[in-house]
């Protein structure tokens, strides 16, 4: 939406009085001006037809986008999948624990 002109041709018809021989008589004179016409914004209505594929484009769009993020989030989920040994350390030791204090309890569980 930009700048456009139309070049608009515009013709008027004069008359011109002349004396010839003591009576007047007139002239018609055909006078031609051209006339540039610059439209700031053009703006066109789009049809049913056009805006059917706009919006099938953008839905389409969105859709690739989403299974690209789906795909993407699905590998990143099986690349770490190395387990968390720390917490797996951490548990055995807090067990051992438990049952070693078990062992002086005065009631049993």
């Amino acid at each position: 939406m930009g700048e456009s002109a139309d070049t608009i041709r515009i013709s008027t018809i004069d008359s011109i009085p002349y004396v010839l021989r003591d009576s007047i008589y007139w002239e018609k004179v055909i006078v031609q001006k051209d006339t540039i016409v610059r439209y700031k914004r053009l703006e066109v209505p789009k049809t049913r037809f056009e805006t059917r594929i706009e919006y099938k484009l953008k839905r389409d769009t969105l859709r690739m986008i989403k299974k690209v993020e789906v795909v993407k989030w699905k590998t990143e989920k099986h690349k770490n999948t190395k387990p968390n040994l720390w917490l797996f350390i951490i548990g055995f030791v807090a067990g051992f624990a438990a049952k070693y204090l078990m062992k002086f309890a005065k009631y049993t569980l």
